[in-house]
C-alpha cells in the first residue's frame, strides 16, 4: 500500500509515516477532532527512487564537500532534478488521486506536508527543512508530493545532514495529505506549564491560519489558564497581520487585520473551555504534557498537531523571575553588561585587595591565572581557565577568548570588541583599566569581578559546578512574553549563534560581517590574492549560514562590512590602508563599499548564493549611510550582483544625524527597514569618541538630542510603511525600551544577556499604553 489513512496509523508507525504522520494518526485514533487525510508512506518514496533506478545516482550526487558552495549548489540542483523529472508510475498515480477523491468529496483544498523520518531527533532537528504546501487541489497534488520528496535535497538540507553526520541514503520522507481547515482563528497550546510541569495551560491565539503564529509573523494573544480552577489570565496583543486563503487563487496570503479586530480578544471563555478540555484529553492520552497546534472554524475546534514538551525541568522547581513581571530596579541588564545580581554566589568568598579596576563590561566573577598577551603569538599560552590580559582584543583572538574564563583590557569602552564579544560568549570581562598589562604579572592568580569592574588579588571565588554559557542565557520558561514589538538579538561572531538562539529572540537584528573578515587576519584584497575570490565568498557564506541555520525561519539581519582603517592596518596586507587621524569618521561602512565596488561585489555574491541555497531569512543592512544617494548606488550594485531589491528585505543603518534627517528620501529609494546604531549616532551627535575612557561619562544614548532624532525617524518611517529597529547597545536599557515602544518602533535588538529582560520591559510598557488608552 502506497497510502495509509490517518485512522490506520499509530505512534508506532514513525518509520513508515514520519513524525507528523505518526502524531496525526495517534490523535485520530484517540478520537480527537483531526481533519481527515492520508499519508503517502516513506516506503513509497523509497520505492519510487529505486524502481526508477535513480537512487544510486541520487546519493552519489549529494556526496560532496558542502563547504564548496558551487559544488553544493550543483548537487542540490541535480538531485532535485532527478526526482522532479521522474514520472509517477501509473499505479501509484491512481492510488494517490483515488485517495484524494475520498477527502472532502474530491473537491477539497488540502495541505501537503513533508514528514521526514529523521525529524525531531534528540541530537538534531530536521523540522522545517522540508516543504509544506497549503490549499492544494487535485490538479497540483502529484507535483506537490514530488516536490516534498525533492525538498530532502535542498542545499540547506544536504548541508545540515552532512554536518550532523547523517547518511543521506538512510533518511526517508513521507507526505501527509490532509483536508485544509480554513481557520477563522488558530494557535498553539501547552497543556501544562512548559517549564515546571504545573497544571497551568498556556494558549496563544491569532486570527486566520496558524502559520502566522508558528512562523512568528504575528504577536498572538496569550491566555494562561489554571487547570485547578479554570481561572484565566488574558494578555491581548495587537495582531497586525493574518494568514488566510485567497478565494480567487486558493493561495495562502498575508493580509492586514482589520483595524477593529487588531486589539480584539481572539478567544471567548467558551472557546478556551473547549481547548482546555481537548488539551487535557491529549495529555491524558499521551500521559505527558503536549505542545498542540489547533484551529477553530465556526463552532468546531480541530487538533492539527501534537508533540511532547521536552523543556520541563526534572527538578520541578519553583517559578523563576522570568515567569512573572520583573522589577526593573533589580537584575535588569542596562546595556553596560552589569546587573544588580552577580552570577556567582559570593557568600563564602573572601575579599582580596584591588589590583586594577576598569569598566565592568560583561557580568560574572571568576578566578584564574593571568596571561599577558602583547602579540598574537602569546595567545598560544592561554589555556582553559586562564584570564586574558591584553591592551585590546582583536577578532583573531576569539578562539583564545573562548578558552579563557575572563578578559581584562587596558583600552576600550562598553562598545569595544572585547566588551561586545565577551558578553556574547558569556565570559566575564573588564575593559579600560589603562594599566592591567603592566601591573599584573604573567601567571599571577587573580579574581575578575565583571559586575564591579575590579581585579582582585588571588583566588577569591570558590570552585563550583560549571555552567554552560548557552544554559546561562536560556530562559527558565520557554514561553516568552507576548509583545507586539519584536525583540531580537545582536550577534557579533558566528560562534555565538547557538547562545543567541537559546534566548528565544524573534530573530537577529544585527549580525556583523567585519568580525568574520577580520578574523582571517588578512585584508579582503590580500586574502583573495592568496586564496581566490571564491574562497573569500565561502568564508562569508559559512559565517552567515551558521547564524541563519540556528534562527531559521526567523530573520537574520546582516550588516555589510564596516571596519575602520586602523583595524585593517593591523592585518596582513593592511600596509596600504590610509593613515587617518580619526578612523571612526573616515573610510568605512558604505563609503568603502561604494568606493570599492569590486570588493563589495564579493559580499553581495555571498548574499546571492545564500538566497539561492534557500536562506530566505537573511536580510541585508547597509552601514554608515548618509542619504538617499548612498541607497540608490548600493541598490544598483545589488541588481548588478543578481539580487532583486524588490524581492529581498534590505535596509540602512541610521548612525549619523545626516541619515536621520534624510530618512524620507531613503524610504522613497526603496528600503524596507531603518535600524538605529545608537553607538555611532551618539558619538557623532554629541562629538564623544565612544572608545575613549577619558570622555566615557559624556557618552549618553538617552541624551534629548538623540531621542529627538530617533523619534523623528520612527514617525517618518511609519508614514512610509518602513520598519524601524534599534541594534545599538542602548536597546538593552529599560529607559530606551520604554521610549522606543512609546514612539512605536517595530523591533528592538538587545544584547544576548538582556533579551528576556527586554521582552518583559516591552510587554510592561505595551500593557501600560493599553491601560492608559482606556482609562
Amino acid at each position: 500500500m502506497a497510502v495509509l489513512w490517518l485512522d490506520e496509523i499509530s505512534a508506532g508507525d514513525l518509520e513508515k509515516v514520519g513524525g507528523k504522520g505518526a502524531s496525526l494518526g495517534e490523535l485520530t485514533g484517540a478520537g480527537l477532532p483531526v481533519p481527515p487525510g492520508f499519508v503517502v508512506t516513506a516506503g513509497t518514496y523509497r520505492s519510487f527512487i529505486e524502481e526508477a533506478e535513480i537512487d544510486d545516482e541520487l546519493f552519489e550526487v549529494v556526496d560532496v564537500d558542502v563547504d564548496d558552495s558551487s559544488a553544493l549548489s550543483d548537487a542540490a540542483d541535480r538531485a532535485q532534478e532527478l526526482i522532479l523529472e521522474t514520472p509517477f508510475p501509473d499505479e501509484l498515480r491512481e492510488e494517490i488521486l483515488e485517495s484524494y477523491s475520498e477527502v472532502g468529496d474530491g473537491e477539497a483544498f488540502v495541505a501537503v506536508r513533508s514528514s521526514a523520518t529523521a525529524e525531531d531527533l534528540p541530537d538534531a532537528s530536521f523540522a522545517g527543512q522540508q516543504d509544506t504546501y497549503l490549499n492544494v487541489t487535485e490538479e497540483a497534488l502529484l507535483d506537490r508530493v514530488r516536490e516534498c520528496w525533492a525538498s530532502l535535497f535542498t542545499q540547506r538540507a544536504i548541508y545540515y545532514r552532512q554536518e550532523q553526520g547523517f547518511d543521506h541514503s538512510v533518511v526517508n520522507i513521507a507526505v501527509v495529505v490532509q483536508q485544509m481547515v480554513d481557520a477563522e482563528k488558530s494557535g498553539v497550546m501547552f497543556t501544562s506549564h512548559p517549564s515546571t510541569g504545573d497544571p497551568t495551560m498556556i494558549i496563544e491565539a491569532a486570527w486566520g491560519l496558524g502559520e502566522a503564529v508558528v512562523s512568528g509573523a504575528v504577536s498572538p494573544d496569550n491566555y494562561i489558564i489554571s487547570r485547578e480552577d479554570r481561572d484565566i489570565d488574558v494578555t491581548v496583543a495587537e495582531k497586525k497581520v493574518m494568514h488566510e486563503k485567497d478565494e480567487e487563487t486558493g493561495q495562502t496570503v498575508e493580509r492586514e487585520v482589520p483595524e477593529a479586530k487588531r486589539t480584539e480578544r481572539v478567544l471567548s471563555d467558551d472557546e478556551i473551555e473547549q481547548l482546555v478540555d481537548l488539551g487535557e484529553r491529549v495529555e491524558d492520552h499521551y500521559d505527558n504534557p503536549q505542545d498542540v497546534e489547533w484551529a477553530i472554524v465556526g463552532d468546531e475546534v480541530f487538533m492539527l498537531q501534537s508533540r511532547p514538551i521536552t523543556t520541563i525541568s526534572e527538578s520541578n522547581g519553583e517559578p523563576t523571575a522570568t515567569d512573572s513581571a520583573i522589577d526593573v530596579s533589580e537584575g535588569v541588564t542596562d546595556g553596560s553588561g552589569t546587573a544588580a545580581a552577580s552570577t556567582t554566589d559570593t557568600s563564602s568568598v573572601s575579599t582580596g585587595s584591588v589590583l586594577v579596576d576598569g569598566l565592568g563590561s560583561s557580568p560574572g566573577t571568576v578566578s584564574g591565572a593571568a596571561r599577558i598577551v602583547k602579540k598574537l603569538d602569546d595567545l598560544a599560552k592561554v589555556d582553559e581557565g586562564d584570564v586574558i590580559v591584553t591592551e585590546m582584543t582583536m577578532p583573531d583572538m576569539v578562539p583564545a577568548m573562548k578558552r579563557a574564563v575572563g578578559i581584562i583590557t587596558d583600552e576600550g569602552g562598553m562598545t569595544s570588541h572585547a566588551a561586545i564579544v565577551s558578553r556574547e560568549l558569556g565570559v566575564p570581562a573588564i575593559v579600560g583599566t589603562t594599566n592591567a598589562t603592566t601591573v599584573l604579572e604573567d601567571g599571577q592568580v587573580v579574581t575578575l569581578d565583571g559586575d564591579k569592574g575590579a581585579v582582585l588579588e588571588g583566588k577569591t571565588v570558590e570552585d563550583d559546578e560549571e555552567t554552560e554559557p548557552v544554559e546561562e542565557v536560556r530562559p527558565q520558561s520557554p514561553v516568552k512574553p507576548m509583545t507586539a514589538t519584536e525583540v531580537k538579538v545582536n550577534v557579533s561572531i558566528p560562534e555565538a549563534a547557538e547562545r543567541a538562539a537559546a534566548t528565544g529572540a524573534d530573530g537577529v537584528g544585527l549580525l556583523r560581517t567585519e568580525h568574520m573578515i577580520l578574523s582571517l587576519n588578512q585584508t579582503p584584497e590580500k586574502f583573495i590574492e592568496e586564496h581566490s575570490v571564491d574562497a573569500y565568498i565561502k568564508e562569508l557564506i559559512q559565517g552567515i549560514r551558521t547564524v541563519a541555520d540556528e534562527f531559521y525561519p526567523r530573520p537574520v539581519r546582516v550588516r555589510t562590512l564596516d571596519a575602520p582603517t586602523d583595524e585593517f592596518r593591523q592585518l596582513e596586507g593592511g600596509e596600504d590602508e590610509p593613515e587617518e587621524h580619526n578612523p571612526m569618521l573616515g573610510y568605512r561602512g558604505i563609503r568603502r563599499s561604494l568606493d570599492r565596488p569590486d570588493v563589495f561585489a564579493h559580499e553581495l555574491e555571498a548574499f546571492r548564493r545564500l538566497y539561492e541555497m534557500g536562506y530566505d531569512n537573511v536580510e541585508i543592512m547597509l552601514p554608515l549611510v548618509n542619504d538617499a544617494e548612498d541607497i540608490y548606488r548600493a541598490k544598483e550594485l545589488m541588481k548588478d550582483a543578481g539580487i532583486d531589491p524588490d524581492k529581498r528585505k534590505w535596509g540602512a543603518m541610521i548612525e549619523t544625524p545626516a541619515a536621520a534627517l534624510s530618512v524620507e528620501g531613503m524610504a522613497e529609494a526603496g528600503i524596507d527597514f531603518a535600524s538605529f546604531g545608537t553607538n555611532d549616532l551618539t558619538q557623532y551627535t554629541l562629538a564623544v569618541d565612544r572608545n575613549n575612557e577619558n570622555v566615557a561619562d559624556r557618552f549618553d544614548e538617552l541624551h534629548p538630542a538623540i531621542l529627538r532624532l530617533i523619534g523623528t525617524v520612527i514617525e517618518t518611517c511609519r508614514e512610509h510603511d518602513v520598519d524601524t529597529s534599534i541594534c545599538g547597545q542602548a536597546g538593552s536599557k529599560p529607559e530606551m525600551v520604554q521610549f522606543l515602544v512609546d514612539e512605536g518602533v517595530s523591533s528592538i535588538s538587545a544584547n544576548i544577556d538582556a533579551v528576556r529582560d527586554v521582552q518583559h520591559e516591552v510587554k510592561r510598557t505595551e500593557q501600560k499604553l493599553l491601560l492608559d488608552s482606556v482609562r
